[in-house]
């Protein structure tokens, strides 16, 4: 007898022969509590992601690029880290390209060992996009890949991330029905609530801790 079927055997004799069955699985029991009209989801996710000092734009899917601009100017950066790749990483150079701005826009477009030390130490900011947000908890949903990795949220010490209002979904649980996650889930996938903060250090609150100082999030309006 392998030791697999060794183990099995005993759970099965510990339950006395019976296999047991699934619990009844009510879903409103997790969802009916978080449920939101249209209009209030984007209220929602505003007041619980900004109590935690993240800033939020709303804007015109057409004209986002001149609100990213606007930020960086605001802060004085130099350059700013995209996923040229992206179709929104592509209307962003189409846009750099026509205003001529001066901050520089960066591609991620190599293997992080390849400029590891300027990744780290040198990008002021990065751009990525989402999947959606989650009215209920005020967190949005990161799926990074092979264009728009982890370290892209993580590094720069500033985050712009673009959500489109259209998948701002009420709950978790709506938000894995709507966009099947069952069919197949990314090896990382990421709620964001909020810029990096920590009170470790004697329970002083402090940002940029483990991530980004500042989180900024536009909320893309549907043209």
């Amino acid at each position: 007898m392998s030791a697999r079927s060794n183990i099995l055997n005993k759970l099965r004799t510990g339950l006395g022969g019976s296999i047991p069955r699934p619990d009844d699985f009510d879903e409103r029991l997790v969802t009916e509590p978080w449920q939101y009209a249209p209009e209030g989801r984007i209220t929602r996710l505003r007041n619980l992601m900004e109590a935690v000092h993240t800033e939020i734009h709303q804007v015109s899917s057409d004209n986002w690029p001149e609100k990213v601009a606007a930020i960086l100017a605001e802060r004085d950066l130099g350059n700013l880290l995209h996923a040229p790749a992206t179709a929104h990483g592509q209307q962003l150079s189409e846009y750099w390209q026509q205003s001529g701005s001066s901050v520089q826009l960066l591609a991620y477009d190599r293997p992080v060992e390849e400029w590891k030390e300027e990744l780290f130490w040198e990008v002021d900011a990065s751009i990525t996009g989402t999947v959606g947000a989650i009215a209920a908890t005020g967190s949005l949903v990161l799926w990074p890949d092979r264009h728009e990795p982890r370290l892209m949220s993580l590094l720069p010490p500033l985050h712009i991330a673009l959500l489109k209002a259209s998948e701002i979904g009420d709950n978790l649980y709506a938000m894995m029905q709507r966009q099947n996650w069952s069919a197949g889930l990314p090896t990382n996938l990421l709620l964001v609530s909020g810029p990096s903060k920590t009170a470790d250090i004697e329970q002083v609150l402090a940002y940029g801790a483990h991530g980004p100082k500042e989180l900024v999030v536009l909320i893309l309006e549907d043209a």
